[in-house]
C-alpha cells in the first residue's frame, strides 16, 4: 500500500510538472507568435518614409558632401548629423499630418491661403521642385557620361524618360510597386556609395573630431547651407504627407491612426538612418581619399580619384550608385511636384505637363554647358532657402489642436521643431549676407 501510494504520488507529480511545463511552453510559443505577427504587421506598413528618404541621397547630396570632404576633410560631419536628426523630426511631422487629416501639406495650405498667397506659395515651391529636378537629372546625366561616355544632354533626356516611366507606377492601386522600385534603387545607392568606405575606412578619431560644431570662413557657411538643403529637403516634406495617403488611404478611426503612427515612427527612423549613413559615408570617403587632390571637389574628379585610389571596380560602383540616385530621386521629386501642383493650384495637371515643368530647366542647364557639380551645389542652396516655407507651416499645422485633435504635437516636439526652424532661418540669413557682401 505504501509503495502503491508512493507510485501514485510520483506519477501524479510527474504528470503535473509535465502539464505545467507544456502549458508554459504553449503560452511562450503563442506569445512569440503574437509578437512576430505584430512585428510583421508593423513592417508591412513600412514604405512611405523609404520613398521620401531617397530625396536625402540624391546627386545634390553627392556633390555637396564630396565637395565638403575634399576641401575641408572631416570638418562638417556634424552638419550632416544635426541635419539628419532634424530631418527625422520633420518627416515624422509630415507623415503624421497626412495620416491624421487625410490631406497633404500642400492641399491644407491651398485650403487656408487666399488665392494670391496660394499662388505666391506655389511659385516658391515650384522653384524648389525645379532646383530638385536640376540636381537629380544632372547627377544621372553625369553618371551615364562616366559609365558610357554619353553627352550630358543625352544622358539628361534618358534620365527624364526613365524617371517618368517610374512615376507612372505611382497611384493608389500600384503604390506598393512604386515603393518596391524606389526601395530597390535605394539599395543600389547604399551599396554603391558605402562600398568604397569599407575598402579604406577613416580613423575613428578623425570622424569624432568632425562631430564638434565649428566653421572655417564664409565658404564653409555656403557648404553647410548646401548640405542642409541637400539633407532636409523641402519637396520631401511636401511629398511625405501625400505618400502616406496614397499608401494607407484616408484613416477615419483613432485606433488605426495610432497604429499607423507607431509604424511611421519606425519607418522614418530606419529610413533616415540609412540615408544619413550614406551621406556621412560620402563625406568620409572624400575626406579620407580625396582631400588635397586636384579636381576631386567635383563628381567627375571624385570618380577618377576613386578609380586611381581603389580601382575601377569601386569607381564603377560609385557611378552606378550615382545613376540610381538620379533615377530614384527625380521620380520622387516629380511626385512631390504633382502633390504641390494639385494642392496649391487646386486642379489636376496632366502628368506630362507636370514633368516638363521641372525637367526642361534641367535640360537647358545641360545644353548651356554650366559646370555640373557647381550647378548641383547651387541647387542645394536654393533648396535650403525653401526649407523654412515648408517646415514653419508644417510645425504650425501639426501643433494645431483644432486640426490634429489628440494627435497635435506635444510641447517638447513643438520646442524641438521651433529650434530647428530658427536655426535654419538664421543660416539662410547668414548665407544671404555672404552672397550680397561677397565676404
Amino acid at each position: 500500500m505504501a509503495g502503491g501510494a508512493g507510485t501514485d504520488s510520483g506519477v501524479g507529480t510527474d504528470s503535473g510538472v509535465g502539464t505545467d511545463s507544456g502549458v508554459a511552453d504553449a503560452r511562450t510559443t503563442a506569445q512569440l507568435r503574437g509578437t512576430r505577427s505584430r512585428l510583421l504587421r508593423q513592417v508591412a506598413l513600412f514604405g512611405p518614409a523609404f520613398v521620401a528618404a531617397v530625396a536625402y541621397v540624391d546627386p545634390g547630396n553627392v556633390a555637396a558632401n564630396i565637395t565638403a570632404g575634399a576641401r575641408y576633410g572631416f570638418l562638417l560631419v556634424w552638419v550632416l548629423v544635426a541635419a539628419n536628426i532634424v530631418a527625422m523630426l520633420i518627416q515624422y511631422q509630415s507623415a503624421k499630418l497626412g495620416i491624421v487629416t487625410g490631406r497633404s501639406l500642400p492641399a491644407i495650405l491651398g485650403e487656408r491661403l487666399s488665392r494670391r498667397r496660394r499662388l505666391a506659395f506655389w511659385v516658391q515651391a515650384e522653384i524648389v521642385a525645379i532646383a530638385t529636378d536640376l540636381a537629380e537629372v544632372l547627377g544621372g546625366a553625369i553618371a551615364l557620361q562616366l559609365l558610357f561616355d554619353l553627352p550630358l544632354v543625352v544622358g539628361g533626356v534618358i534620365v527624364g524618360v526613365i524617371s517618368t516611366l517610374v512615376l507612372l507606377l505611382q497611384n493608389p492601386r500600384r503604390q506598393r510597386v512604386f515603393e518596391s522600385v524606389i526601395v530597390t534603387l535605394l539599395a543600389i545607392i547604399v551599396v554603391g556609395f558605402l562600398a568604397g568606405l569599407f575598402v579604406n575606412p577613416p580613423a575613428a578619431a578623425d570622424v569624432a573630431g568632425g562631430l564638434v560644431p565649428r566653421l572655417q570662413g564664409p565658404e564653409t557657411v555656403l557648404l553647410a547651407a548646401s548640405m542642409l538643403g541637400a539633407t532636409v529637403m523641402p519637396h520631401a516634406i511636401y511629398v511625405h504627407s501625400a505618400l502616406v495617403i496614397d499608401r494607407y488611404g484616408v484613416t477615419r478611426t483613432e485606433t488605426r491612426r495610432r497604429r499607423l503612427l507607431r509604424a511611421t515612427r519606425w519607418d522614418v527612423a530606419l529610413a533616415l538612418v540609412v540615408a544619413g549613413a550614406v551621406n556621412i559615408a560620402l563625406l568620409l570617403l572624400a575626406a579620407e581619399n580625396l582631400r588635397g587632390k586636384e579636381g576631386t571637389d567635383t563628381i567627375e574628379g571624385a570618380y577618377h580619384a576613386v578609380a586611381d585610389a581603389m580601382g575601377p571596380g569601386m569607381a564603377t560602383a560609385f557611378a552606378v550608385g550615382l545613376l540610381a540616385s538620379g533615377l530614384a530621386a527625380t521620380s520622387v521629386g516629380s511626385s512631390a511636384g504633382a502633390a504641390i501642383m494639385d494642392g496649391l493650384l487646386e486642379k489636376r495637371i496632366p502628368l506630362l505637363v507636370r514633368r516638363l515643368v521641372t525637367l526642361l530647366p534641367a535640360l537647358a542647364v545641360l545644353w548651356i554647358g554650366v559646370d555640373p557639380t557647381w550647378a548641383l551645389v547651387v541647387s542645394q542652396v536654393v533648396l535650403s532657402f525653401g526649407i523654412p516655407f515648408a517646415i514653419i507651416p508644417l510645425g504650425r499645422l501639426t501643433a494645431d489642436r483644432s486640426l490634429m485633435g489628440p494627435f497635435a504635437d506635444s510641447w517638447p516636439l513643438r520646442i524641438a521643431a521651433g529650434v530647428a526652424s530658427v536655426a535654419i532661418v538664421i543660416l539662410n540669413l547668414a548665407l544671404i549676407v555672404l552672397v550680397f557682401t561677397g565676404t
